[in-house]
């Protein structure tokens, strides 16, 4: 089964603060919009990204209305829906505008579960990545939802 996936900025950067980008690449094409990888660009693109194999893609964000969304959460939302892929983002209200739209959400957590599910990772760094994520990224997460995440490794 072929897995394509678009990503907001989010997971690529909380990623990349864990050190565990190439988890990115359990995913048999990413795509990232131009507006998002702007928004990367300018807090410094992660040295990772040019070992990543993924797709840089134009989106019409103004397709997507959801004025509490940043353009590349717009955006990455504007790409899955018309691709039909994962969407990958870390910001609740992207998640919610995505889900109502039918579209299947990923947040950094599911990156790394999905990773462990594709054989990358094992269970022990899978969960010691969930804790990083809350520990030293600048996303927040609380110990409920690393809990929970930590979970879903135990029931694949």
């Amino acid at each position: 089964m072929t897995v394509a996936a678009v990503s907001d900025a989010g997971p690529l950067i909380h990623l990349a603060e864990i050190g565990s980008f190439e988890i990115l690449s359990t995913f048999d094409t990413l795509l990232v919009p131009e507006t998002v990888y702007k928004e990367v660009e300018a807090g410094g693109v992660p040295d990772e990204l040019a070992d990543l194999s993924y797709g840089l893609v134009e989106a019409d964000e103004s397709q997507v209305g959801a004025e509490e969304l940043d353009a590349g959460e717009r955006a990455a939302i504007a790409v899955a829906e018309e691709r039909g892929i994962v969407l990958l983002t870390d910001d609740l209200a992207a998640r919610e505008a995505a889900s109502d739209a039918g579209i299947k959400v990923h947040g950094s957590i599911g990156v790394i579960a999905f990773g462990y599910a594709q054989r990358l990772l094992d269970r022990d760094e899978a969960a010691s990545l969930m804790r990083a994520l809350q520990r030293q990224t600048s996303l927040f997460v609380t110990e409920a939802v690393v809990e929970r995440g930590i979970r879903m490794l135990d029931e694949q």
